[in-house]
């Protein structure tokens, strides 16, 4: 039978908007669009590296509650609102997955606030960091 765990990490949105941080369905495990949002102050960092560690961190925590951790990630999509940050966001992501290397897509859309200026969905398989990895230079 289907195990799924749902986290709630206590964010008043997930409340608003009726949804989890985390769905882990057996091993398949979706962290929703996470903002740099520091959990202990509320408040948003000006600069989009600042945030972007945030939301590692609590994207790691996330992952953590269900077994799973960085390594684990397969998917990730990167929602920078500043065109102009994307380089540099994007290299400190890199550090972040270097080894990792899941398949990604970043773009720069309009995010909710004029405050966001990096969101991260993720999508993990627990294990993956296990698994055996081939690569294939195209």
């Amino acid at each position: 039978m289907t195990k799924i765990l749902k986290v709630k990490t206590g964010g008043r949105f997930e409340e608003i908007a009726s949804y989890s941080r985390v769905v882990a369905v057996d091993d398949w495990i979706f962290v929703s669009n996470t903002a740099g949002r520091d959990p202990q102050t509320g408040e948003f960092s000006q600069d989009p590296i600042a945030q972007a560690e945030v939301v590692f961190n609590n994207i790691e925590k996330a992952l953590a509650a269900v077994g799973a951790s960085l390594q684990d990630v397969v998917m990730s999509r990167v929602f920078i609102q500043n065109p102009e940050h994307i380089h540099k966001v994007m290299e400190f992501i890199g550090g972040k997955f270097r080894g990792v290397d899941p398949a990604t897509t970043a773009t720069c859309p309009p995010l909710g606030s004029s405050q966001y200026l990096v969101e991260i969905e993720v999508t993990a398989f627990r294990g993956a960091s296990k698994a055996d990895v081939e690569y294939i230079n195209i």
